[in-house]
């Protein structure tokens, strides 16, 4: 049985992807092991959104290549798509495949074996208009599945390089959606974490049928589910009509990942961006009032070209004001091609670490008093994994609001739904005691 080892760099769309890739290898009568294992086949899901992923995914190339050299190498994702020449002219590499034809990979694979001459079989995803259908019935994790959505973005944001890694926006036909989603709940999942490049973009290239019909027709046609999460939405999306539907939702759950990527109208501007504070502030005010308690996280970058101390500050202001629960930091980083990085007044480097060491600090106060405002409560908990940190017997999961809770459990309650107490809030897990099951995982072996 030939064996096959995967290793994934970046988002939560490359993880669904390499798990898509894998079913093909399965298919196929392959064996999975692990990367670090010697294999026949090493398939490196690359990530490019930074200069610091196309470096990653060199380093993990090169390791793929020491531990078998008679392996085939096997390199796709988007730092190939962008890039595949220079992925192309590390020794070792045989299979160059992009963000799309992941269906031909293993034919190359084959074609490689036989010529033994390296495969590049990359092409210009700008042509692509077609959203590229890869099933994942079920997932390495047992506890959350994520379900693909959409591919690529129109925004050309001036300091991103993923529409030339991902093409432009595609939907996936939204009965694929309902069947895959239907799938994964049969397959044992209470939980989907719906996915994509521009999540909330969702249906912009449908004729009458949107992000909102979507998530109304998943709640309509999906029998057992039981929390969807949206795993990132931009704020320009969140039209009225989303709000609405999430408002009247049943399993939509109470946590939005919204990136704010800069609080200073003047910033977002030169990013490209398409809002302003005042409607984002809006729009967040309006989803608290529709799901109280709401977990809003978000990612900002710091130190965007010309951003001054006062600009550093707007964004510092509107954060603390608004109470995020949650941020992901990042130092502006140059990515070469984009507007950005040709931009006059680059900011230091010092005074990026800086503001990033200050906002993260935001970050770990505000998280703290989002989860001390559940203290005492009783919160349904998706078990997960053994969690040592907290002590012997302890597991951890998340809440609907994407607390992440350690509390005493045993192994068959991984993948169930359970009510937990929260005995003592802390960052970034609380620890909580253990209340009862509400629903058993329970899996339709027919479909399996």
């Amino acid at each position: 049985m030939p064996k096959v080892a995967f290793h994934t760099l970046g988002c939560k769309v490359n993880h669904y992807e390499t798990e898509a890739i894998w079913q093909l290898f399965k298919e196929q009568g392959y064996e999975r092991v692990e990367f670090e294992s010697a294999s026949d086949v090493y398939v490196i899901n690359t990530c490019t959104v930074t200069n610091t992923g196309d470096k990653k995914s060199r380093q993990v190339i090169r390791r793929a290549v020491r531990k078998n050299p008679d392996a085939v190498i096997c390199v796709t994702g988007c730092y190939a798509q962008t890039s595949p020449a220079e992925i192309m002219a590390i020794p070792g590499v045989d299979v160059v495949v992009g963000t799309q034809d992941r269906t031909k990979m293993l034919g190359y694979i084959e074609q490689y074996k036989r010529e033994r001459q390296p495969i590049n079989g990359v092409r210009n995803i700008m042509k692509n208009r077609v959203y590229e259908e890869l099933d994942v019935p079920a997932f390495t994790d047992r506890t959350r599945a994520s379900l693909k959505i959409q591919e690529g973005c129109n925004n050309f944001c001036t300091f991103c390089i993923i529409p030339w890694a991902r093409g432009l926006m595609r939907s996936r036909d939204p009965q694929e959606v309902i069947r895959q989603a239907q799938q994964l709940v049969d397959a044992g999942y209470k939980e989907i974490v719906l996915t994509g490049i521009h999540t909330g973009g969702y249906g912009e290239d449908m004729k009458d049928y949107n992000f909102a019909g979507l998530l109304r027709d998943i709640e309509a046609e999906v029998k057992g589910l039981k929390r969807l999460r949206i795993s990132s939405i931009e704020a320009s999306q969140i039209t009225d009509e989303v709000i609405d539907v999430i408002d009247q939702s049943k399993i939509i759950v109470r946590h939005l990942h919204i990136p704010i990527q800069s609080g200073s109208n003047t910033v977002l501007k030169r990013m490209r961006r398409k809002y302003t504070m005042e409607f984002f502030a809006e729009r967040i005010e309006r989803l608290k009032m529709a799901l109280p308690g709401l977990a809003v996280t978000s990612d900002v970058i710091v130190g965007f070209p010309g951003e001054t101390e006062e600009e550093f500050m707007e964004t510092y202001d509107f954060i603390k004001k608004h109470k995020f629960s949650e941020l992901h930091v990042f130092p502006y980083s140059k990515r070469t091609g984009t507007p950005a990085a040709r931009m006059e007044d680059q900011v230091d480097e010092e005074v990026k670490s800086e503001r990033v060491h200050r906002l993260i600090n935001l970050s770990d106060q505000l998280a703290k008093e989002y989860a001390s405002s559940f203290e005492g409560e009783v919160l349904e908990v998706i078990p997960e994994e053994p969690f040592r940190e907290a002590g012997a017997g302890f597991y951890a999961g998340y809440t609907d609001n994407y607390l992440k809770i350690a509390f005493p459990a045993k192994e068959d309650m991984v993948g169930c739904i359970v009510k937990v107490k929260i005995s003592k809030a802390g960052y970034p897990y609380c620890i909580g005691e253990f209340v009862r099951i509400v629903e058993k995982r329970e899996e339709k072996s027919a479909v399996l």
